[in-house]
Parts: C-alpha cells; structure tokens; sequence
C-alpha cells in the first residue's frame, strides 16, 4: 500500500472540485481524527461523520427505559462500557449513576459474560442492552441461542440492534443530503461482505469505497472515490480486501437470520426507520426483556442537544451550542460520551476534525 505522503499527493493531484465525503463508521471517525486528516485534505476534500457509532444513534428515551429498568431490585443490568455513561432525557442520569447510587448495573466485554452473569445468578433477571450494528449482532445472537440451549432462562436481551442499509437509504433520501461519496465500514462489511454495500452505488448512485482503519486505508479509499467522481462512474470497490470477502461472513449472517428478523426502529436524530432494527423471532421470545418485564418507552423528550444533526451529517460538533459545555467527563449527548463519537473526536483531538 502506497505510503501516506504518496497517497496525500495523489488525492491532491487528481482534478475534480471541492468535494463532500462521507464515513459511516465510528471507528473511521476516530482514525480520521487522531490522524488530523481533514486539514490535510481540505480545503478538496470535506470529511462528514455519519450515523455510525451505535452508542449515538440509540434515542433517548432507550436510554431512559435502561435507567427505569436498572432500578428494579430483582434485575442486573449488564452493557458495555459505552452506554453506562450515555445520559437519559435528564442530564447527569446514566447507568454509571445509578450503579454509584446502588443499581446492579454490570460492564460486560461479550454478550456471552452477560449469560455467565446469569448462571451465576440463577434467582435474579439478568438484561443484556444489545446494541450495536450487523458487527455485534452475530455475537449477541449466539448468546439467545446459547441461554436457550442450556436451559438459562433467566438471560433476557433489550434488543436496540440497528441495520445499516435503511439507516443509509434514508439518509440520502433526505432534503439536505449533500455528500459526493461514503467511506463504507471496515466492520460492518466484514460480515455483509461487497455486496452487502452493492446498493449504494447501484440504487442510491454514490460512489463507495469499504475501507480499512490505518491512515493508509482511509487515504486509499478518499482516494479511490476522487477518481470515481472525476469519471462520473459510482460504484462499490473493495479496498479492505484483508477483512472483507465478496460473500462476507455467512455464518455468521445466517446466526442472525435464526435469531431475529427485521422491525421498524427508531434513530437518534432520524426518527422511525423501517426495517432497520432487529427483534427476536417467535422461537426465541421468551428472552425477549422488552415482552418479558414489560419494559416501556416513553415518548422523545424535547432537548437542546443537537447529537441528532452531528449524526446525519448536518452540524459539525463544534457548531452545537452545547459544545464545550457537554464535555466527556459532563456529556449531555452521546457523541460525546462514545469512544466512536464524533463530538467526542473533536473535543479530544481539536483543530479541523
């Protein structure tokens, strides 16, 4: 792979004018900026951080279900690291401080430490927040299958998994839209494979380029997609060809087609998008949390935050009015608490990012 200053000069040389690129993938967002790459692109190349962290795009009022259900004493509540300290519709109020004011609330690194949880604890209710996109759903997947298949009936999942493709497709949809290609995840398309992300450059008409996470890849792939734009020819190109397979993982796609099927779910900042979550399929409902302890959502709460917009696309961080006052160690939003969030990106590495 060409070396950074090589590829920096090839981006610069190719002949195409200002353009506006887009990456999906919270993990870019953060590679991007810890590179400082987006003054070394501007002022041809726009860098925009899309809905890729999927501790950002989970609404409030998910979180504020968490908080209700982290009360109940015969409940442990067990998530990763991220979303213990994502505040609800009150500032201040996350998982983190209900654990400091007594909930069991338990930082897990798998969904299966979530069923070990509860085998070890066979008289409480044990709830997994199941977050994440396609690349966390196969692991959680197996654990419903496991706790079903050993018999642990007291492992439940509050299932917030999200599907990229509809989140994508109404994006783009959107009035102002305005991006000239995407960034498509590394993650994510190792287990979608190429033509999980064929629809973005056949239906949608954007050029795409899956990327890898060295500063070399993200180059590569800016790179690839200017050359796309010059020729006015969209199309999906694989430049992740060490982690992404054409098929992609089919195992582990076909784990999650056992397990759940597509429903309608609502977006921080995008609203109700159909067919973009995943709910446990009949065979598998009795671990269901939401059916299961009668979990419920109140409506979104009015808020000053502007995660919603730094998610599509639409604000940069530092344009929110809440920027410098939401901070990592006082977050109001989730873009900042995340370690794949984009507000987060610019307040820890500054400048242009």
């Amino acid at each position: 792979m060409p070396e950074s200053k090589a590829l920096l000069q090839a981006i610069q040389a190719v002949d195409v004018p200002p353009v506006t690129l887009m990456e999906v993938c919270g993990t870019h967002t953060m590679a991007i900026a810890k590179a400082g790459l987006k003054p070394l692109l501007a002022p041809k190349v726009t860098l925009l951080s899309g809905p890729g962290c999927p501790v950002c795009v989970t609404p409030a009022r998910d979180i504020d279900a968490c908080l209700t259900l982290s009360a109940r004493p015969d409940v442990i509540l067990t998530s990763y690291g991220d979303m213990l300290r994502v505040p609800g519709s009150a500032r201040g109020d996350s998982l983190l401080k209900r654990r400091a004011l007594g909930a069991d609330v338990r930082m897990v690194y798998s969904p299966m430490d979530a069923v070990e949880v509860a085998r070890e604890n066979p008289c409480k209710k044990i709830v997994f927040l199941g977050v994440g996109f396609e690349t966390t759903a196969p692991g959680t997947a197996i654990a419903v299958q496991t706790a079903k298949e050993s018999g642990v009936k007291n492992f439940y999942l509050l299932p917030m998994l999200k599907r990229l493709e509809p989140a994508l497709r109404a994006l783009a949809a959107s009035a102002d839209f305005a991006v000239d290609g995407l960034l498509c995840p590394g993650h994510v398309a190792s287990i979608l494979g190429e033509n999980g992300f064929q629809y973005v450059a056949r239906s949608l008409r954007l050029p795409a380029v899956i990327a890898g996470f060295e500063t070399e890849d993200v180059l590569l792939a800016v790179y690839r997609l200017l050359l796309q734009i010059r020729e006015g020819a969209p199309a999906l190109e694989n430049a992740y060809p060490r982690a992404v397979q054409r098929e992609g993982n089919t195992l582990a796609m076909a784990t999650v087609e056992t397990v759940f099927t597509p429903c309608d779910s609502l977006w921080r900042g995008m609203g109700m998008i159909p067919q973009s979550g995943l709910a446990l399929k009949e065979d598998y409902a009795a671990f269901d949390a939401i059916k299961a302890l009668d979990v419920c959502f109140e409506e979104e709460k009015p808020s000053a935050c502007r995660c919603g917009d730094v998610i599509r696309g639409a604000l940069p961080p530092e344009k929110c009015p809440l920027f410098g006052v939401c901070t990592p160690e006082d977050p109001i939003g989730p873009c900042m608490v995340s370690g794949e969030g984009a507000c987060a990106a610019r307040y820890k590495y500054g400048g242009s990012v």
